[in-house]
C-alpha cells in the first residue's frame, strides 16, 4: 500500500517557490533507512526494496507528489543575506499517515535549483549521516526536531575540500516554515504575502487559533515559547547547533538544518562547535540569547500583522518560558521535586567546577543521578582533582536532597529519565562516516539503535557510552556540506 499525499503548500501558496523535480545521483541506492520512524509513517517494507528504492534519490515519484524548492530570506551570523531559499532541496510533497498529523517528504542534496545560488545542489555522504544521526539521536532525547528517514548514496563525487561521495536525506517533518519565509517577503515589501504565509501556517499548524480575533498575537506568543522550550532542551543535554541563522529557526520549534552541531564532551559554556564561526556568536552559552535576538527579526517581519504592543508582549514570554523549561529540566537532573532559593546556587557551583575541571557533562550527570542521600562519598567524587571542592559542594547538595521527602528509588528513577548515558558524540559520527564511506553500515545501525535508547541500561551499547579519545575532542566541523 503505498503512502497518500497532499500538496497544499504547492496549492494554496503559489508564488512561494518553484515547481522543480529532482535531479537524481548518478548510480544511486539506498544505503539505510530509519525502521522504527517508517513504521510511524505506516510504510511498507516494500518501499525499501528493489524497484522502490528509487523513490528515495528522487529518481520516482509516488502519486499525489508536486515536487517544489521554497524560497525564503534570513540573517546568517547576524548579517542580511538577502534571498536563500531550498539550495539543495526539494520539498516532495506532504504525506497524510493514517495515525498522526500530515508531514512533509523533503529531499536533501536533490541538485540545483534556481536557489542555489554558488553552490551544486548536493549533499555529501558525510554530511547526511551526521543529520541523520543527530536528528534521531534529538528525538530520542525527547527533543522537537525534523527526522531523518532514508540515506541514499552515490559513486558520483561531489567537490568540497575535496572529492567526497554524494548522497542524498529524505527529512520528514510536519512543516519547513522558518523565520526566513517571513523575512523574505518581508525585506520585500510584499506584506500581502507576508499574512498570507502567516494565515496558512496557523490553518494547518495552529486550527485552534482560526476565526480568533487576537489570532496573530497567540500565535506569535506560541512560535515564543516553543523556541524558548526548545533552547532550553539544547542547554540541558549540551546540544549546540552551531548555525543558528534565522533561516534555520522552524516555527514549530523544531530542531532543523544539522550541518557542524556537536554535544558538549567536556563541559565548556564557549563551546563553539562551528570552526568557521571564528567570532563565537553561536558558542553554547550564547544560544538563549540568539534564540531571542532571532525571535525580534520575525517580530519584526511580522509587525503588520500587530501592534507593537502585541509583539512586545509576544518577545516578553520568551524569558519566563525560558527559564521554567530550563528550571524543571535542571532541577529534574538534579533530582530535586521542590525548589528553593539555593538551587540555583547549586547547579552554578558545579558547572563552574565542572569547567574548571574540564569534566565530561553527560558523564558527570549520569553518575550524580547514582548518588544515595547516606553517601558521605561517591564514584563522582573520584572524577574530580580537586576533592576538597567536591566535597564542599557535594555536601551542600545531599544536605539540599535530605530537605525533601523522597526515596533513593524514586530520585534516581527521575534522574535517570533526565539524565542520558549515551549522547551522539562527534567521534561516534565519524566513525559511523568513516565505515559508510566504504559501504559498511554496521556502525551506522549500532549507534543508531543505541541512540533509539539514551535513557536506558543497555550493556549492548556500553561502547556508546565511553569517553571520547583525545582525538575525538578536537575534531573540526565546518558548514561545508
Amino acid at each position: 500500500m503505498m503512502p497518500t499525499f497532499s500538496h497544499d503548500y504547492y496549492d494554496e501558496l503559489p508564488g512561494f517557490y518553484t515547481e522543480l523535480n529532482p535531479t537524481p545521483l548518478t548510480q544511486s541506492r539506498l544505503l539505510y533507512h530509519s525502521q522504527p520512524l517508517a513504521q510511524e509513517l505506516g510504510l511498507d517494507n516494500a518501499l525499501f526494496v528493489g524497484d522502490n528504492q528509487k523513490i528515495w534519490s528522487g529518481e520516482r515519484l509516488l502519486p499525489g507528489m508536486k515536487p517544489l524548492a521554497q524560497v525564503y530570506s534570513g540573517h546568517q551570523f547576524g548579517v542580511w543575506a538577502g534571498q536563500l531559499g531550498d539550495g539543495r532541496g526539494i520539498l516532495l510533497g506532504e504525506q497524510l499517515p493514517e495515525h498522526g498529523p500530515k508531514v512533509d517528504w523533503h529531499l536533501k542534496g536533490a541538485g540545483l535549483t534556481p536557489y542555489s545560488r554558488m553552490g551544486d545542489g548536493r549533499a555529501v555522504l558525510r554530511s547526511v549521516v551526521r543529520e541523520f544521526l543527530a536528528s534521531e539521536a534529538l528525538h530520542y532525547l525527547g527533543i522537537p526536531t525534523t527526522r531523518a528517514l532514508t540515506i541514499v548514496t552515490s559513486q558520483q563525487p561531489v567537490f568540497r575540500e575535496q572529492p567526497e561521495r554524494g548522497a542524498m536525506l529524505m527529512r520528514i517533518a510536519e512543516s519547513h516554515i522558518r523565520f526566513g519565509h517571513f523575512e523574505h517577503f518581508y525585506h520585500r515589501n510584499q506584506q500581502e504575502q507576508v499574512q498570507q504565509l502567516a494565515d496558512y501556517a496557523i490553518a494547518h499548524h495552529w486550527p485552534q487559533l482560526v476565526g480568533q480575533s487576537d489570532s496573530y498575537f497567540l500565535w506569535f506568543k506560541d512560535i515564543v515559547e516553543r523556541t524558548a522550550r526548545l533552547i532550553a532542551q539544547w542547554q540541558s543535554v549540551g546540544f549546540a547547533h552551531g548555525v543558528m541563522n534565522t533561516d534555520n529557526m522552524s516555527i514549530l520549534g523544531l530542531t532543523i538544518d544539522f550541518g557542524p552541531y556537536g554535544f558538549l564532551d567536556d563541559y565548556n559554556p564557549q563551546y563553539i562547535c562551528n570552526h568557521s564561526d571564528y567570532n563565537g556568536r553561536y558558542a553554547f552559552n550564547n544560544q538563549p540569547s540568539v534564540a531571542y535576538w532571532n525571535l525580534h527579526k520575525l517580530a519584526n517581519a511580522l509587525s503588520g500583522l500587530m501592534t507593537m504592543e502585541q509583539l512586545q508582549a509576544g518577545l516578553a514570554a520568551y524569558e519566563p518560558a525560558l527559564m521554567s523549561a530550563y528550571g524543571q529540566l535542571m532541577r529534574a537532573k538534579l533530582g530535586m521535586f521542590t525548589t528553593d532559593t539555593q538551587d540555583n546556587d547549586l547547579l552554578n557551583q558545579l558547572l563552574d567546577l565542572m569547567a574548571k575541571e574540564k569534566r565530561d557533562y553527560t558523564r558527570t550527570f549520569s553518575l550524580l543521578s547514582q548518588v544515595e542521600q547516606s553517601d558521605s562519598q561517591v564514584v563522582l567524587r573520584d572524577e574530580f582533582i580537586d576533592r576538597q571542592a567536591f566535597d564542599t559542594w557535594y555536601q551542600a547538595y545531599r544536605g539540599r536532597l535530605q530537605q525533601e521527602q523522597v526515596s533513593d528509588e524514586q530520585r534516581q528513577q527521575t534522574m535517570k529519565s533526565a539524565n542520558p548515558q549515551r549522547i551522539l558524540r562527534n567521534y561516534l559520527a565519524q566513525q559511523a562516516i568513516e565505515a559508510a564511506e566504504q559501504d559498511d553500515i554496521s556502525i551506522l545501525a549500532h549507534l543508531h539503535q543505541g541512540l533509539q535508547v539514551p535513557y536506558q541500561d543497555a550493556t549492548e551499547f556500553d561502547d556508546l557510552t565511553a569517553l571520547p579519545p583525545e582525538w575525538g575532542k578536537t575534531l573540526e566541523i565546518s558548514c561545508s556540506s
